[in-house]
């Protein structure tokens, strides 16, 4: 195995992470920052009230990008398992 190829996957793993969760936890700060204007605004502190509408879209976007999510992991292990046999 060559010495740069753990280095390699680290890396394209870290990337790969980065790309893959950037959009799902994007989306949830934004509801989140929303929510928090909210609750500043009336006064609510229950925090249940927070909590909803963040698990609420949280499900949905990993029911939007689920298969786009699954995609790009498929092919990041097809492509480390095909780099490990090759080497």
């Amino acid at each position: 195995m060559d010495k740069g190829l753990p280095t390699q996957l680290l890396h394209d793993g870290m990337m790969l992470m980065a790309q893959v969760g950037g959009p799902v936890i994007g989306i949830l700060l934004c509801v989140g920052l929303v929510m928090g204007i909210i609750q500043a605004a009336t006064q609510i502190n229950d925090p249940a009230v927070g909590f909803v509408p963040r698990l609420c879209t949280a499900l949905i976007t990993i029911w939007l990008l689920g298969g786009w999510i699954m995609g790009r992991l498929a092919g990041f292990f097809a492509m480390s398992v095909a780099a490990m046999v090759a080497r």
